[in-house]
């Protein structure tokens, strides 16, 4: 069976503390960190053993992972396994990029977000254009802020053109429609963004073909819903795979209202679902 396994484990430090940012914001200690490399390593083993089909995995960790050398490692790795079809991480591109040298770059990719106020531009710009040199796999994005909209200006002009830029709408904020707008102009996606989406008693992906997993290997359809579909580790899972309504009265986050099958966005974003990509221009 092919699988999509979106992992997120215990890491919650980050090296930005932005303040629009809704993740938990702390700093790890060392039995934290430990904790976290053990379950990342216990994750990618399983992935190497995975026989019933093809896989593709994204991390979505709370903190920044790629300023953990687990994380490098284990998108290194996966990426070199002939049954996983994509490896990709959501990450602030704060790291390095030299590690991405070792990787089978058809199957790694970078969801990356510029966080203005964290990091200077010039900074973030270059690691982009070092993505781009090497030939990585990636996309950039912003949240949806007024005081962000220069910037967003500006990467779009800087950025190569088929870079794709995508505009998260800024949680809990309304738009107007010229303010709609102006976002639009810059990713043409940001509709989908803007408003949540009703997806009570709606056929999803998640739950079926796409799943979500914590350090302790416990699956859930994804990251909002808290039902516990069994656990990785013992396989328990596998019996509860199948297609079921979302239970929710809304669905909000990118990550998972694009397994909705009441939108288009798997053909949107056909080959880079995981990675945020488009199929067409600029994808």
């Amino acid at each position: 069976m092919d699988l999509t396994v979106l992992y997120r484990g215990p890491l919650a430090s980050c090296d930005y503390d932005c303040p629009y940012c809704p993740f938990a914001k702390r700093r790890d200690s060392g039995e934290q960190l430990r904790a976290d490399r053990a379950a990342l390593a216990r994750f990618t083993e399983w992935v190497g053993a995975y026989e019933q089909g093809r896989l593709s995995v994204l991390f979505t960790p709370w903190g920044e992972g790629l300023v953990r050398s687990w994380y490098r490692r284990a998108l290194v790795e996966l990426s070199r396994l002939p049954h996983v079809e994509r490896v990709a991480i959501q990450t602030n591109l704060s790291c390095r990029t030299d590690w991405l040298a070792e990787a089978d770059l058809d199957r790694v990719a970078l969801w990356c977000t510029y966080h203005p106020g964290q990091t200077p531009y010039e900074r973030f710009l270059g690691k982009c254009r070092e993505l781009s040199a090497r030939g990585v796999r990636f996309s950039v994005g912003i949240v949806g802020l007024a005081e962000h909209l220069e910037d967003a200006r500006r990467l779009r002009a800087e950025l190569p053109e088929e870079v794709y830029l995508w505009v998260n709408a800024a949680e809990g904020h309304t738009y107007s429609d010229e303010e709609a707008d102006r976002w639009t102009a810059l990713d043409p996606l940001f509709p989908y963004s803007r408003h949540p989406h009703r997806s009570a008693g709606l056929p999803c992906r998640t739950g079926e073909s796409v799943v979500s997993v914590d350090g302790d290997g416990t699956v859930r359809r994804c990251h909002f819903v808290p039902a516990e579909l069994g656990n990785l580790y013992d396989g328990s899972y596998r019996a509860a795979l199948a297609p079921r309504p979302c239970p929710l009265t809304l669905c909000d986050c990118h990550i998972g209202y694009v397994h909705l099958e009441t939108l288009p966005l798997y053909d949107v974003f056909a080959g880079g679902v995981l990675e945020r990509i488009p199929a067409g221009p600029g994808g």
